[in-house]
Parts: C-alpha cells; sequence; structure tokens
C-alpha cells in the first residue's frame, strides 16, 4: 500500500466512550483542543485481519512535525464514530511498537515508536460485552504525542486506503450475546469508504429477544410451578410419616436420561455385588424438561422414604427439603477437583447465589477426589467440611486406571469413526461463558479455523466437545470439513479423551481426568484476565494449570508445532487433587457410603 498524508483531521472533538451513558462526563474528562486536530499526520496500514467478529489491524501512524523517540512519548487508539450520534464512539487502545523498516531511514529516527497493532472483538464492545450497537462507524487512528518540549498534541486520522487489504471488498458475520433475559443477534458488514478513506463498519441488529418468552422455553405455567414447589413439599411431608425402607436407593438427575457417568459406575458396582437394593430412578435431561404429577408424587415418595438419596449435578426440588436423620442426601458432583469458583464461593459475584439461598446445603456427604479440594466443595455447596466431605475419589474416573475398557472403547470409537484412525487427535473441550445455562455460550470466533487448518491437517484432526449448555453451535466451515469434527453430542467426555493425544480446554474440570492419561495439554485462555476478575479460581491459574498457556490460535499452533506442553507438571497436579490413583472409587464407594463398611446391613 501507498503511504498517504493528511494535512488536516477532523474539526469535531473527540469524546471516548464506552456506552452512551457515560458521554456527558467523558465529554468533560476528554474535551480536546480544536487546534490541535487540525495537526497534519501520516499513518499507513500495513496489515488488517478479520477472523469472524475479530479484527486485526497493524501498521504506524505518527504526526509529521513531531518526534518521538521513547514509548512514554506516545500514546494511540483505534477510533469508531457513529456517523448518525456524535455522542456514540468507541475507543480501543493500542499496542505501540518501534516501527520497522517501512519507513524511511530519516522516517524510523524521528518517529521510533509509530507503529501500533490491535485487536478488537466487535461482538463484546460494550460495558456488557454486547455487540456493537447498531449504526454506521467510521474508523480512525488517534495519536497523542508529548514532544521533547513536552508540549501535547493530537491528530485522528482515516485509515488511508485499506481497499485491498480486504478480501473481496467486504466482510460480513454474525455477533450474537446471551444472558438470561436478552438473546441479541447483529451482523456486521464491514467496507471501504473511498469518500472517507477509512473503514466502514456497519452494525444491523437482526434479533433482540427475552429468551424466557419463548415459547419452546415457556414450559412452566403457574399451576406447573405450583405443584412443583408446595404440592411436592407437602407430599414429602406427608409421606415423612412413612418408615425408611433401609434398602432403598434413590438416584434423582436433571441433566441425564441414562445412568452413566458417576451413576453408571456407582449402580454398575452395586449390581454386580448382588446386594438386596430397592432401587429408584428420577432421570431427567434437563432442569426445564417437566415432571409429570406422576414424577412429582414418586420424587416425594422416594425422596421421603429412601436411605440413601445420590444426586450427580444441581437438583433445585430437593433443596428446600429436611433430610430424615436416618437418610442420606449424596453429593457425586459431575466434576472432579476444584478449579474455577462455584457455589458459595462466588457469593457476591456477577451471577452468584443469594447468601440466604438454600442450594446445596442440606447434602450430608459431599464425595470429592482429595482432601486438598475438600474445603473448597464445603465451601461452595455451604456445608461442613468435618462432617460431610468424603475425599474417597471420583467413580467416573475408575475406567482411566482399566486398560480393558480403554482398549474396548478407542476400538468402538474407531470402528464407529473411522476417520480418527491414522491421525492424532486434537479434542477442543472448553467450558461454557456465561452465568449458567439461559445465558450459556462460546465465541467460536476465538479461534481461527484457516490457520488451524492450513497448520495442523496434514498430523491432526481437531475435535469440538462442547459443554451441553452452550447455546449457539460451532459453525465448520464446508472446506474444513475433512479436519475439524463436532462431537458435542457424544455424551462422555471421557471416553473421548482415550483417544486423544492432545487436550485443549480453558477452565474446564476435564483437565483433571485428562492428567490421569499423562498426556499434553493446552489451556486456550484467550479471556483469562476478564475471567479471574468475574469468576475467580480457588489457586492462580498460571501456576495452576497442568500444561501451557494459550492466548490466540497463533500459540496453540505454536505449542503444538514445537511440542511445548509442559508436561512435567502433570504428575504434582494428579498427586495434589488425587488422593487414590487406583480406580477403585466406586468400590469405596458403596463400602462407606452406601454399605457404612458394613457389608450385612444390605
Amino acid at each position: 500500500m501507498r503511504e498517504e498524508s493528511d494535512q488536516q483531521a477532523t474539526d469535531d472533538g473527540i469524546i471516548t466512550i464506552t456506552d452512551k451513558e457515560l458521554a456527558e462526563e467523558l465529554k468533560r474528562l476528554n474535551k480536546i483542543d480544536k487546534e490541535q486536530l487540525n495537526r497534519p499526520g501520516t499513518k499507513q496500514i500495513t496489515e488488517m485481519n478479520w477472523n469472524g467478529s475479530f479484527l486485526k489491524i497493524s501498521g504506524y501512524a505518527f504526526i509529521n512535525d513531531t518526534n518521538v523517540t521513547h514509548e512514554d512519548q506516545v500514546s494511540k487508539s483505534l477510533i469508531l464514530q457513529n456517523t448518525n450520534e456524535e455522542s456514540c464512539v468507541y475507543e480501543f487502545p493500542v499496542i505501540d511498537l518501534e516501527i520497522n523498516s517501512l519507513m524511511s531511514p530519516e522516517q524510523q529516527k524521528k518517529h521510533k515508536w509509530a507503529g501500533f497493532e490491535v485487536e478488537i472483538n466487535f461482538s463484546q464492545v460494550t460495558l456488557k460485552a454486547e455487540p456493537l450497537p447498531e449504526g454506521t462507524y467510521e474508523t480512525y487512528i488517534q495519536v497523542c504525542v508529548k514532544d521533547d518540549n513536552s508540549i501535547y498534541q493530537e491528530a485522528l486520522l482515516p485509515l488511508g486506503n485499506i481497499e485491498d487489504l480486504i478480501q473481496n471488498g467486504f466482510h460480513s458475520t454474525k455477533m450474537e450475546y446471551f444472558s438470561s433475559k436478552r438473546f441479541l443477534l447483529h451482523n456486521l458488514m464491514a467496507t471501504y469508504n473511498r469518500k472517507k478513506k477509512t473503514l466502514e463498519i456497519v452494525s444491523t441488529k437482526l434479533k433482540d429477544i427475552n429468551p424466557a418468552e419463548l415459547e419452546y422455553q415457556n414450559v412452566k405455567s403457574k399451576q406447573y410451578k405450583f405443584m412443583r414447589k408446595y404440592v411436592f413439599k407437602l407430599l414429602y411431608m406427608i409421606f415423612n410419616f412413612l418408615p425408611i425402607k433401609k434398602n432403598r436407593v434413590l438416584f434423582a438427575t436433571d441433566s441425564r436420561t441414562e445412568l452413566n457417568g458417576n451413576f453408571g459406575f456407582i449402580h454398575d458396582e452395586m449390581i454386580s455385588r448382588n446386594l438386596d437394593i430397592d432401587y429408584k430412578y428420577m432421570l431427567k435431561e434437563s432442569i426445564d424438561e417437566k415432571k409429570t404429577f406422576k414424577d412429582i408424587w414418586n420424587l416425594a415418595l422416594w425422596s421421603a422414604t429412601s436411605k440413601k438419596i445420590i444426586l450427580d449435578d444441581f437438583y433445585p426440588m430437593i433443596y428446600p427439603l429436611r433430610i430424615r436423620k436416618e437418610a442420606d442426601l449424596i453429593q457425586v458432583w459431575h466434576a472432579v477437583g476444584a478449579f474455577k469458583t462455584f457455589g458459595y464461593s462466588r457469593v457476591g459475584r456477577p451471577g452468584g447465589p443469594s447468601i440466604k439461598s438454600k442450594n446445596h446445603r442440606n447434602y450430608t456427604k459431599a464425595i470429592v477426589s482429595s482432601k486438598n479440594v475438600g474445603r473448597h466443595y464445603a465451601e461452595g455447596f455451604g456445608i461442613k467440611e468435618e462432617e460431610t466431605i468424603v475425599p474417597i475419589g471420583a467413580p467416573r474416573t475408575d475406567v482411566f486406571f482399566d486398560d480393558t475398557y480403554k482398549n474396548a472403547k478407542k476400538e468402538e470409537l474407531y470402528d464407529e469413526y473411522p476417520f480418527l484412525k491414522g491421525k492424532k487427535v486434537i479434542l477442543f473441550a472448553p467450558t461454557f461463558r456465561g452465568n449458567g445455562q439461559s445465558s450459556a455460550h462460546y465465541p467460536f470466533d476465538v479461534l481461527n479455523f484457516k490457520e488451524l487448518y492450513d497448520n495442523l491437517k496434514d498430523e491432526y484432526v481437531f475435535i469440538f466437545k462442547i459443554h451441553p449448555f452452550v447455546n449457539n453451535k460451532v459453525t465448520i466451515p464446508y472446506q474444513y470439513v475433512d479436519f475439524f469434527y463436532d462431537f458435542s453430542e457424544y455424551r462422555e467426555v471421557n471416553d473421548l479423551l482415550f483417544i486423544t493425544d492432545i487436550l485443549i480446554t480453558d477452565y474446564s474440570s476435564v483437565c483433571f481426568e485428562f492428567a490421569l492419561l499423562n498426556k499434553p495439554m493446552i489451556f486456550f485462555a484467550y479471556d483469562v484476565e476478564d475471567y479471574i476478575r468475574q469468576r475467580d479460581f480457588y489457586f492462580e491459574y498460571q501456576s495452576f494449570i497442568p500444561g501451557t498457556l494459550a492466548k490466540n490460535t497463533e500459540d496453540i499452533i505454536s505449542s503444538i508445532i514445537n511440542k511445548d506442553f509442559e508436561k512435567q507438571k502433570i504428575k504434582p497436579f494428579v498427586d495434589y487433587f488425587f488422593d487414590h490413583q487406583d480406580g477403585f472409587a466406586s468400590r469405596r464407594f458403596v463400602d462407606q457410603v452406601i454399605l457404612e463398611n458394613n457389608p450385612e446391613q444390605i
């Protein structure tokens, strides 16, 4: 591209704001002398790359008659100005860089720190991390310089002729936002504005709805809510007059319709012993799935008369109940170890529970993998550690010590998915973003599909296992379907771990199970700073993860190609989070929790 010089910038003041409600205050704070905006400047955009809603721009910009020989003399920002609303301006600070050989030697010496680089995610530009609001925006580079005489000067420069840097003359993508009360869908269109000689971005709102009002989610009528809350509790109180059946065990979950996961291994162990058990099951796919009156009747009856009630996830109907003294309410949870904070560890944080909530507090036992994480689970569940935490291991991890099971599962997967044979498998299994199931999403644009494909396709396949809560689905471009595969509907992620050569995750507990295989991991935590501020962890993230930290696609590719996985972290990680590494957690559960070390009991 040619280098361009602007003899005059704009005559308007710059208001750098992030949301409209801050406009007046920021007008005062960011009032700029209009005469300073008339300063001539020179700029060149050397690179512009789009990946979905992510834009990465690099180049250089400087005010012509100034010297910038030290980094602290200059700051630059990318500015988006709404053409129809002067108060709507978005500012994105850039990384200031030393200039490269694109400039003349004289310019390089005089404007050493004129270079810059910036990456913007247009899906999350407001304070609420919503997409770029609807409107048409012009793009500028703002240069702020304090020269050798401590005189402060500014210039606002259009990007110049960047038409050749936009493939096919335009870029278009969708931008999504999820919260418990709002789903936004915008279209973003980026083109070159020949009149203004800069990048023009148009955001068009396509959808703005409240998910709770959608017909397919509005399944809870007032009558159903009354029956689920009050009738259920009344029935439970009535059934409390019945004697507890000492051999009755209830498996209850709102996250699965089959006995798999921890439930499956516990149940199989009990069946293998031919115990005289009166098994009861209340299995639903999700919390939103309606329970019939018969379901509510049975749940109340079985909860009141079972000696053991076993849960594997959040189960709100049981939390208001007073568990009978002769009975146990046992939480085996669906995750291993302790990573990101949950439950009452998040009181006072966005999406955290009320301190008055009754959720989880009535557990009589909670199963964990190690005594080292007991206090974190006790805090998260709001229960007493010394009375309820049982560090016997997660039953579903038993298979990691069972070579027969692992080999059989591998063969089963290879037979069902023959394209996995002959390639190394990269499994991408991140956790969701959002405060809960209704707002759960994952911004797939953070991955550069083309770069991953071009660099890894010959040796690897890349499979997705996305959290079941995630509302948006991954869309695999047709030209890459021989490399990317979506396994999100495959129920048990642990089975996929046996065929996985490299795991890419972020804040998911899947890293605990995978560590038992002593295989490499990459932690793709592009938003780790925000995640720490908003969600936080029980441990310091960078020292905790048993693998390499990656912040972008380039980091992922570099780690894989260079085999930089920091595997030396895995063994101490496993030793800390697993007291028992023997494959007998299911046996211990039955012995210590069901039989209470008394085989004659049942």
